[in-house]
């Protein structure tokens, strides 16, 4: 696509390519080694084929050799190197790719986290964002636990937890996702053959990550993930294409609430239609009515269904709407639905017979595609004798009551005429009046004036003196006459009012019942503000609603800060607040509804700044942070690092005192002093110095395969372990895990804080145990005493830097031991969490990456 602009001098025109932005295609799965890569790599081949440019810029193969012949034939960009921590790492080259340009680029492994310091970006999906920005193609893979919003959940279901994560929003952005699908017994049999891991992984991951349950669970999250993203582009592409019919692409079920007490029926009955097809849906909406209909609503009623229709699964909606019948099907048309469920009439015979066709009929009538059910309860026809309130005056009322006006009078005069002399005057006259009011209420005050114009001119007519002529002979026939029309006009006009006064005050009802909705919303936490933006649009029946920093358009007029519609700019604009407009496109509406539009907008704009609020506290609490610990690392050098000095200043001074004369014995002991307290005074300033390299991000690693039966004695052998002459610490099945991707002296001292904090807690006669296991590509090392344990509230502050919660001995160390021990473990890519110990006391989970020559060229 190309832009023609004119120079300077306005003569020669230049033409200036305008960059297409790359297509993002994601193939996704549920687990690992259902074939992601190899897909990719096979959907690279099919596009080389038909002559694209193609390059592989970050592939993994994981050593499986059917993934690395695939590689084959295509262009592999170099890896850029980045030493970090005393090892050399490959990377995508962000720089060379983009100076390279190829129509296509594969990128694996979405979720990585860069090497520090090496990449400009931390997370990969960011590099693929400038790629896709440069106008490349890329295809790339992601496993359904790499989610942000699926995260937590995988890792409850797994029992490992997920670091690296990509945001949902980004992943939606996609023009293409794939689902990379496999059966559960399918990847496990596929592990089995050794197509996933190395054979000595195996055995543990079945065991583990790839149980059966696992593996169901994944596939489950993967497909609703991906169907929730199907549902959302095709709600998209019946908007933009302006597709109002019913696609039956699943069953939703939506349910017509009243606040009546029939709403517990509805719901369960349809949540039983919903549930009887796989993936079924429910939706309940009350209609926020402004119609005299709405005197029966219960709020408290319509709290307790709500709560119902969610403890069910479903969701419950709010809508306005001046007509019931048409904003039902209005919302069950904008949200797809298959079948609506509805009430019986409350009304009573006498009642439908004066007031006609229900909203039910007329739901029927309307509802084309959708399929109405109609629910017998025990409260059908036993509703009020008539409605508190008349309804809003439709356009067939409007038309119907000036036809009445002129029309009922005549009728009434042949009725009369035809059993004449059976009334007097004053009686025919009463029922004319009856009449005028009867037309009143079907249209308004000005049907009722024109009945009053015909009824009297029919009355002098054919009932006063001379009968036959528009004269009146009689001076009290023309004071009654003129009684008559000035009482029926009066009487319409009362009428009239308080139908308009009526509705008004129905209006006012259904804003409240909006506004109460809106803040019960926010009161259970619904109030991000996605959340509102979604209850806004179904609220108001709009198209979308969007939140921006600047209104849309240049050549709208502004009106209180709302902006009007235009040809250039259809969009209606509402203020939300400083630098936050609400932008709403759909149907036009009405000023009495922008007035509840208004308190919407001022909600959203309470959430924007909340959001900015709560950003500048996210901002200020590192800092507080900072305070915090410098305020206690002075409190322990004043106590802590004092005593060591202390100790040893006091036995060099004596060995140096010249009027004491010590023997050899006093001398070696007063060494031996001068010694320890020294020693115990460099651990103090080594962990210092640890933990302050962690903050700043400067520790140094030197990551390799290790045995973990070759670290741990050294750890026991660096403790003065008390000598109890039984055992102390309890060393099993170290052999049976794999070797371990870590750095060896920062795993020592690991083990030594961890054992150490467990001996000091531990009763003298029960041994504190060791233990080790393989999970998926992890190990888990367990070090458990039989101590008094720590209290689930309080086990977070134990990792506290200068915290020495439940030590029964304050005056040795820093309180530093957990603080670094975590610290370490997660620089190594670790994890640190405490437990309890089945019996009593406190087990530290300590989970570590098992080395594999994939791995270890990797971060």
């Amino acid at each position: 696509m190309n832009v023609t602009t004119t120079d300077e001098t306005g003569l020669q025109p230049v033409t200036e390519p305008v960059l297409r932005p790359g297509r993002l295609k994601v193939f996704l799965g549920a687990a690992p080694g259902v074939g992601k890569t190899y897909r990719m790599l096979d959907e690279a081949h099919r596009r080389a084929a038909r002559g694209a440019d193609v390059v592989a810029g970050f592939v993994e193969c994981h050593r499986r050799r059917h993934t690395e012949a695939k590689l084959h034939g295509l262009e592999v960009l170099p890896l850029a190197e980045h030493d970090y921590r005393g090892g050399t790492y490959g990377e995508l080259d962000r720089e060379a790719l983009l100076s390279r340009r190829p129509q296509l680029v594969l990128i694996d492994e979405l979720a990585h986290t860069n090497v520090p310091g090496g990449s400009l970006h931390l997370k990969r999906w960011q590099d693929v964002e400038d790629i896709l920005a440069a106008g490349i193609d890329v295809v790339t893979t992601l496993n359904i636990q790499h989610l942000e919003s699926l995260s937590d959940v995988v890792g409850k279901i797994t029992g490992v937890p997920q670091r690296e994560t990509v945001p949902d929003e980004f992943v939606r952005r996609a023009d293409e996702i794939e689902l990379v699908d496999i059966p559960p017994e399918g990847l496990r049999r596929r592990m089995a053959h050794g197509n996933i891991y190395p054979p000595e992984r195996i055995d543990a991951s079945l065991a583990n990550y790839f149980r059966p349950g696992n593996l169901i669970a994944l596939r489950e999250l993967a497909l609703l993930w991906l169907a929730g993203q199907v549902d959302e582009a095709l709600h998209k592409y019946r908007i933009e294409h302006g597709i109002g019919d019913v696609w039956e692409t699943r069953e939703r079920v939506v349910v017509a609430l009243t606040g009546g007490p029939e709403g517990e029926t509805l719901i369960r009955r349809a949540a039983r239609i919903a549930g009887r097809s796989a993936g079924g849906e429910l939706l309940a909406v009350h209609i926020a009515r402004s119609d005299g209909l709405a005197a029966g609503v219960s709020h408290a009623a319509l709290a307790a269904q709500r709560a119902l229709v969610e403890d069910l699964g479903g969701s419950y909606h709010s809508v306005v709407g001046d007509e019931i019948p048409t904003a039902l099907v209005d919302f069950a048309t904008a949200e797809n639905a298959t079948q609506l469920v509805l009430g019986t009439s409350r009304r009573r015979r006498l009642e439908r017979f004066l007031t006609g066709r229900g909203i039910g009929e007329t739901v029927v009538a309307l509802s084309e595609d959708i399929d109405v059910h109609m629910v017998t309860h025990e409260r059908a026809g036993h509703g009020r004798l008539l409605p508190s309130r008349r309804r809003t005056l439709p356009t067939s009322r409007l038309i119907a009551g000036p036809v009445a006006g002129v029309v009922l009078p005549v009728l009434l005069t042949l009725a009369l005429d035809r059993i004449r002399g059976t009334f007097n005057l004053t009686s025919e006259a009463l029922l004319f009046l009856v009449t005028v009011v009867g037309v009143a209420c079907i249209g308004g005050v000005a049907s009722a004036l024109i009945a009053a114009l015909t009824a009297a001119l029919l009355l002098n007519y054919w009932f006063m003196p001379p009968i036959g002529e528009f004269t009146m002979s009689d001076p009290d026939s023309v004071l009654a006459l003129v009684v008559f029309a000035v009482v029926a006009a009066t009487v319409a006009a009362a009428a009239d009012r308080s139908l308009r006064l009526s509705r008004r005050a129905a209006r006012a009802t259904a804003e409240a019942e909006t506004m109460s909705a809106l803040a019960g919303s926010i009161v259970r936490g619904d109030q991000a503000i996605p959340a509102l933006l979604e209850r806004t649009r179904e609220t108001f029946g709009m198209d979308t609603v969007d939140l921006t920093s600047e209104p849309p358009g240049t050549g709208a007029a502004t009106d209180g800060g709302r902006r009007t519609r235009t040809e250039a700019d259809p969009a209606l604009v509402v203020a939300a607040g400083s630098g936050a407009f609400l932008v709403l496109r759909g149907r036009a509406l009405p000023s009495s509804e922008r007035r509840v539009l208004a308190a919407f907008a001022a909600h959203v704009g309470a959430a924007v700044e909340r959001a900015r609020l709560a950003e500048a506290v996210a901002e200020v609490e590192p800092i507080k942070a900072a305070d915090r610990l410098r305020t206690a690392l002075l409190r322990a050098v004043s106590h802590d690092l004092r005593t060591p000095l202390a100790g040893a200043l006091a036995s060099v001074s004596s060995l140096r005192a010249p009027d004491v004369d010590f023997s050899e014995e006093d001398r070696a002991e007063l060494l031996e002093s001068a010694e320890t307290s020294l020693n115990r005074l460099n651990r103090l300033v080594e962990n210092l110095l640890d933990l302050s390299r962690l903050q700043a991000g400067a520790l140094t690693l030197e990551l390799r395969a290790t045995a973990l039966e070759e670290v741990l004695p050294a750890a026991l052998e660096s403790l003065e372990l008390p000598s109890t002459g039984g055992t102390v610490v309890d060393v099993q099945n170290l052999e049976a895990v794999p070797a371990l991707r870590v750095d060896p002296p920062l795993l020592e001292r690991v083990l030594a804080n961890l054992v150490g904090n467990a001996v000091r807690h531990a009763p003298a006669d029960r041994p504190v145990l060791v233990t080790a296991s393989a999970l998926a590509d992890r190990v888990e090392v367990r070090i458990a005493d039989r101590g008094p344990g720590i209290a689930a509230v309080d086990r977070e502050r134990a990792f506290e830097a200068f915290q020495r919660l439940g030590d029964r001995d304050n005056t040795a160390g820093l309180g530093l031991g957990l603080a670094l021990a975590r610290g370490l473990t997660e620089a190594m890519d670790g994890t640190l969490t405490p437990e309890d110990t089945p019996g009593g006391g406190l087990t530290m989970v300590l989970s570590l990456p098992v080395a594999t020559d994939a791995a270890a060229g990797r971060p």
